[in-house]
């Protein structure tokens, strides 16, 4: 694009422009109809002269680099002045080069192939980073998901050493997510709660059978004994390298610990609970009471739902509980319709 209110000189740069192979020179005289067509054509070289009426050359220059996509386009002051105040000028505005009238033809079309050729590598080169951005996105996709893949197939080890189904580790899961959503987590912090929490009671595949399937109430001693399980799963977590195997270690050492300071294993109270703790502690205790177990029968989920609520402040976080309220419309739709409606 040349932009010049000389009919004369701009005819003649653009003719002497189409000389040079490849290039495709268009001329506007007037610096607002350029500005228009560099909006809608992306121009890999700009020259534009810089005494105009309305808009000099310097305005030109800056209203361009406040596009986006001519951030690094090659630009271009033509002058007749030997003006070093004017060059200082374009330079921060950001120039790339100049040209003095009258013209030396040869430095025109010399300068205006180099500046060619360097547009040209910049657009190799971004070309090239797109390329490569996508390929490694594609590689920590695949990585993510096979992460995601192990996790889940751990957890459904787990849920049936526990001799149960893969299902009450899901719906934690999803609870976990819904809850953490409505604290305001962001949907990557969410989703990492997601997918951390199934494997929560890993520690479990260290408790013997008869311990985790005894029909009836267990003693204190077998108690005891169950309780490990948090310090054996987070045991099995522990240095993990990744960002998800780290909050997995959190919720599986601390979903036990209590608000009030009365749980297990370090007997936390209040934010000393890690808040992934803290969430998971609500879904956990909310789905377990929903599900039969062997030394208990279900219950309603309204009855679990008032059982959440007046353990506000004890048992649970409050903010939690609020949260867990504040989604309880999609968390009926979800342990009703086994989704998470889009839309309350």
């Amino acid at each position: 694009m040349v932009i010049d209110d000389s009919r004369s000189s701009l005819s003649a740069v653009v003719d002497q422009l189409s000389r040079l192979e490849g290039c495709e020179p268009e001329g506007c005289l007037c610096p607002e109809e350029a500005l228009g067509r560099c909006m809608l054509e992306q121009f890999d070289l700009v020259m534009v002269d810089y005494v105009m009426p309305k808009m000099n050359g310097l305005e030109v220059l800056a209203a361009l680099r406040a596009l986006d996509r001519y951030a690094t386009v090659p630009i271009v002051v033509i002058t007749s002045m030997n003006d070093r105040e004017l060059k200082r000028q374009a330079i921060e505005l950001g120039a790339t080069d100049f040209l003095t009238k009258p013209f030396d033809w040869s430095e025109l079309l010399a300068r205006a192939r180099n500046l060619l050729d360097l547009r040209q590598a910049q657009v190799e080169l971004a070309n090239r980073a797109a390329r490569l951005a996508l390929e490694v996105e594609a590689a920590v996709r695949d990585l993510s998901e096979r992460e995601e893949e192990v996790i889940w197939r751990l957890a459904r080890a787990v849920e049936y050493r526990d001799g149960t189904t893969g299902d009450h580790v899901s719906r934690v899961a999803t609870i976990s997510r819904l809850i953490a959503e409505g604290l305001g987590f962001d949907d990557v912090r969410s989703r990492m709660i997601y997918l951390a929490t199934p494997l929560h009671d890993i520690g479990k595949i260290g408790i013997s059978d008869s311990i985790l399937n005894k029909p009836g109430r267990l003693t204190t001693e077998e108690f005891e004994q169950m309780r490990t399980h948090v310090t054996i799963g987070a045991s099995i977590l522990d240095g993990g390298s990744s960002e998800l195997v780290r909050i997995a270690g959190l919720i599986a050492r601390t979903h036990h610990e209590r608000w009030d300071g009365t749980g297990y294993p370090a007997r936390l109270a209040g934010d000393a609970i890690p808040i992934e703790g803290r969430i998971v502690a609500v879904a956990d205790v909310f789905d377990a009471l929903c599900s039969e177990r062997p030394y208990k029968p279900s219950w309603s989920i309204e009855r679990a739902r008032a059982e959440i609520r007046s353990q506000s402040g004890r048992h649970f976080d409050p903010a939690c509980v609020a949260a867990f309220e504040a989604q309880w419309p999609l968390i009926d739709h979800f342990l009703h319709a086994g989704e998470v409606a889009s839309t309350v």
